[in-house]
């Protein structure tokens, strides 16, 4: 059990407030102050700064912070796994981004579980922002995203290639163009995007600035947090947006989208399964050869 001081450490680092600390924690504040002088006698160190009311960490604060994160996330781990062992149906998180959540891992799901009855998988989806702080915590076994993050802090493996594409309405006066330039679509005005930390919007964005664009000239029309919502949007035509190709499948075959190739440009992008040292072995990589192999057939 991670040491009561450490949790204090932690939430007050996070709230900065002693007294907001006590509050969640159900401590008193001298309580929680008497918490963090331990820790400071026992490393002979200072961890906590104080300028008026303001608090912030010292340099020491912060490596204490990071560390008492990574065993506050191994502990989690290690509850699941010990309630794991001896359970008949076992049970683990998967942490999927929008695009994969909603058009590419449902399918794989209802598989896996028709033939592994004993296995129970929640899927809980966010922006990839979220999936990987919730990887880092120890709130999910696996993450499944789309987008760049620091491969240098995660173990992951390839599930597939996507592309990004411009879809509009058959409306739309870009169904007249047999390409549209890059520099038409940031500065026409009517684009619509995923929210900042979302993977699509990263590599949107990534994509620009490599070809030498400054994002402060992207007029960006809407931000929204839902792909269903981009694409009614997009339907009645009262925008267009850069989205995956495998998010509008339906709705081109039937019609009611249109794909306009973007002129000298593909915007490529990886799916990726990610994952840290401590998560359930057998079941990431059980779960990960299952996916590609399934992926292989349909």
């Amino acid at each position: 059990m991670l040491d009561s001081k450490l949790t204090t450490f932690i939430q007050v680092a996070k709230l900065k407030s002693f007294t907001k600390a006590a509050d969640t924690l159900n401590l008193t504040q001298p309580a929680v102050t008497q918490h963090i002088k331990q820790l400071e006698e026992f490393y002979g160190v200072r961890l906590i700064k104080k300028n008026g009311r303001q608090i912030s960490l010292t340099e020491e604060g912060e490596l204490l912070l990071q560390h008492a994160k990574e065993f506050e996330a191994k502990e989690v781990l290690l509850e699941r796994k010990l309630r794991n062992k001896s359970a008949l149906v076992k049970r683990y998180t998967i942490g999927a981004t929008l695009t994969i959540g909603e058009y590419v891992l449902p399918y794989f799901l209802g598989e896996h579980k028709r033939l592994y009855n004993s296995i129970d998988i929640v899927m809980q989806v966010n922006n990839s922002e979220v999936i990987l702080k919730k990887l880092i915590s120890g709130e999910i076994d696996l993450g499944v995203i789309e987008g760049p993050f620091d491969k240098s802090r995660f173990q992951y493996k390839k599930l597939k290639e996507d592309e990004l594409v411009l879809v509009c309405s058959p409306l739309d006066s870009f169904v007249k163009c047999s390409k549209v330039g890059i520099g038409d679509i940031i500065k026409r005005g009517k684009l619509i995007l995923r929210e900042k930390g979302s993977g699509t919007r990263m590599v949107f964005e990534n994509k620009l600035v490599a070809l030498g664009h400054n994002l402060s000239d992207v007029k960006v029309y809407m931000e929204v947090g839902s792909i269903g919502a981009i694409k009614s949007l997009v339907e009645a035509n009262l925008g267009y947006t850069v989205i995956s190709r495998e998010a509008v499948k339906r709705e081109v075959e039937a019609g009611s989208l249109v794909i306009i190739p973007m002129d000298g440009v593909r915007i490529m992008r990886e799916f990726n399964f990610i994952y840290s040292d401590h998560g359930p072995k057998d079941f990431i990589v059980g779960f990960m050869d299952f996916v590609v192999n399934q992926g292989a057939v349909i």
